[in-house]
C-alpha cells in the first residue's frame, strides 16, 4: 500500500495535480488496495482532520492579515523601516527587509508580505538605481519571514500535525527570525557596498519620530498577540480574534483608509486562501492516517536508527531531505504529512519539539524562494514584472546566507528555545 500511495503522489504531482488533489486521490488509491478499508474512510478522515479548535486560528489570522494590508499598514511600516535604516549605504534595500519583519507580525503569510511590500519597495528600489533582480531577490528571500514570525500558519500548523504547543511556537519564532533578518540585512549591505549600490537611500527618509508615530497603532497588533498569549491571557486561537478586532479597530479608527466597501473583497479574499489550506489539511490527514496504519513511521524510524547513530547526524539528514521536498512541495502539504512521522524519530534523538518545529519550517521556508515551485520566488517576480530565470544569479547569496542560518538554529536550539524558556517559563 506504501509503495502505492508514494507513486501515485508522485506521478500526480508530476502532470501538475494541484497538492490537495493529488494527496487525496493518492489515498483513495490506498484504500482501494487494502481489503479491509471502505471508501467511508475518506469522508471520515477529512472531515476529523479539519475538526480542531486550534485550527479555528488560521481563517481568523488571514481575516486579520487582510484586513491590515488593506487597513494602510503596509505604507506605515515601509516609513518607519525608512527611517530607522534608511541613512545607511543600502538602507532602502535593508528597509525592505525590516518592513516584512515587521509585517510578518500581523500577515502570518509570507506571499501576502511580498505583494503588500514589494508593490511599494520593489519600484522604490528601481527608482533609486537598484537592480530590478537584485530588488526582487531582496524580496523574495525578506518575505519568508512571514512563516516564522507569530503569528504563523505553517506553526499553527505543525503545532496542530504534533500536537506541540502553538503558543510555544509562536515564541520559539522570534528568535530564528530576528537572526535571518540581521544575517539578510548585513548581506545587503555587504553586497551595495561591493556593487555601489544605495547612494540614493538617504532621499525622502521620513523622520523616525513622526513614522513611529505613525506606525504605532500597527505595532501594537503583535505586541497583542504575543503578550496575550505568553502572559496567558488567551489562547492562539483567541488571539487571532483579538487580531482581527485589532486590525478593524486600526483601519477603521486610526488610520480611516479601510472602508465597508473593501469588506466583501476581504472576505472573498479569506475564504479562497483559507479553503485551499484546509483541503490541504483534510487531505493530509486522510493520508498521514494511512501511513500509520501501514507502519511506515516505525520502518522509517528504524532506518534512520540503522545509519544515524548521532543526533548531529539526524539533524543533518533531515535537513537536507526536506530542502529537496521543499523545493516540490507546497509547504503547509509537506508539514502535514511529514511532521507527524519526523517529530517522533526527532524526540527518541532527544530534539526538543518545539526546537524540531521551527527546524522544520525555517527548512521549508526555503523551498519558496528556490525553484521550481517557489511561491514567493513567483509573487517577487510577477511584482517586478521580471521573468524568474532573471532573478535566479542575485538570488544565490541570499538562499545561502539562509542556508547558514539554518544550520545555527539547527545545531545552536537556544536560539528558539531561551525566549520560550524566558517568556513561557518552560523547563
Amino acid at each position: 500500500m506504501n509503495v502505492a500511495i508514494g507513486l501515485s503522489l508522485i506521478i500526480l504531482i508530476f502532470v501538475g495535480v494541484p497538492i490537495a488533489i493529488a494527496i487525496g486521490l493518492a489515498s483513495v488509491v490506498g484504500i482501494q488496495l487494502h481489503d479491509r478499508l471502505p471508501m467511508l474512510l475518506v469522508a471520515q478522515r477529512m472531515f476529523a482532520g479539519i475538526d480542531s479548535f486550534p485550527l479555528m486560528a488560521i481563517p481568523l489570522f488571514i481575516l486579520a492579515g487582510n484586513l491590515m494590508s488593506a487597513g494602510g499598514i503596509s505604507q506605515r511600516l515601509v516609513d518607519l523601516a525608512k527611517a530607522m535604516v534608511g541613512g545607511i549605504q543600502g538602507g532602502l534595500a535593508c528597509s525592505c527587509v525590516l518592513t516584512c519583519l515587521m509585517f510578518a507580525s500581523v500577515s502570518g503569510s509570507s506571499v501576502a508580505t511580498t505583494f503588500a511590500i514589494g508593490a511599494i519597495l520593489i519600484p522604490a528600489m528601481v527608482r533609486h538605481a537598484y537592480p530590478k533582480p537584485f530588488a526582487a531577490s531582496v524580496q523574495a528571500s525578506s518575505a519568508e519571514l512571514g512563516v516564522l514570525i507569530p503569528p504563523s500558519i505553517p506553526l499553527i500548523l505543525y503545532g496542530v500535525a504534533t500536537d506541540t504547543s502553538i503558543g510555544q511556537l509562536f515564541v520559539a519564532g522570534i528568535g530564528p527570525g530576528i537572526l535571518i533578518a540581521s544575517a539578510l540585512m548585513l548581506t545587503v549591505i555587504v553586497i551595495c557596498r561591493i556593487r555601489g549600490l544605495g547612494f540614493q537611500d538617504r532621499e525622502d527618509r521620513p523622520s523616525l519620530r513622526a513614522a513611529t508615530l505613525a506606525a504605532l497603532p500597527a505595532l501594537m497588533v503583535p505586541i497583542i498577540i504575543i503578550g496575550g498569549i505568553y502572559l496567558g491571557v488567551f489562547t492562539p486561537t483567541e488571539a487571532s480574534a483579538a487580531a482581527v478586532a485589532a486590525a478593524l479597530l486600526v483601519g477603521f479608527g486610526f488610520y480611516r483608509e479601510l472602508s465597508w466597501r473593501d469588506i466583501p473583497m476581504i472576505l472573498k479574499r479569506t475564504v479562497i486562501s483559507t479553503t485551499a489550506i484546509m483541503l490541504i489539511i483534510s487531505a493530509a490527514a486522510l493520508f498521514s492516517f494511512l501511513i500509520a496504519r501501514s507502519g511506515l513511521p516505525n520502518e522509517i524510524a528504524g532506518w534512520f536508527n540503522t545509519f544515524f547513530e548521532s543526533r548531529f547526524a539526524f539533524l543533518l539528514a533531515v535537513n537536507l531531505m526536506l530542502l529537496v521536498v521543499g523545493m516540490f512541495i507546497e509547504t503547509s502539504a509537506a508539514i502535514l504529512v511529514l511532521a507527524p512521522i519526523l517529530a517522533p524519530i526527532a524526540i527518541s534523538y532527544g530534539v526538543d519539539p518545539v526546537h524540531f518545529g521551527l527546524i522544520v519550517v525555517v527548512n521549508l521556508a526555503l523551498g519558496m524562494i528556490t525553484p521550481p515551485l517557489g511561491v514567493n520566488l513567483f509573487a517577487a517576480c510577477a511584482v517586478a514584472r521580471i521573468p524568474v530565470e532573471r532573478i535566479i544569479p542575485q538570488l544565490i547569496w541570499f538562499v545561502a546566507v539562509v542556508f547558514c542560518c539554518l544550520m545555527i538554529i539547527t545545531y545552536v536550539p537556544a536560539i528558539t528555545l531561551a525566549p520560550v524558556d524566558l517568556f513561557l517559563g518552560r523547563g
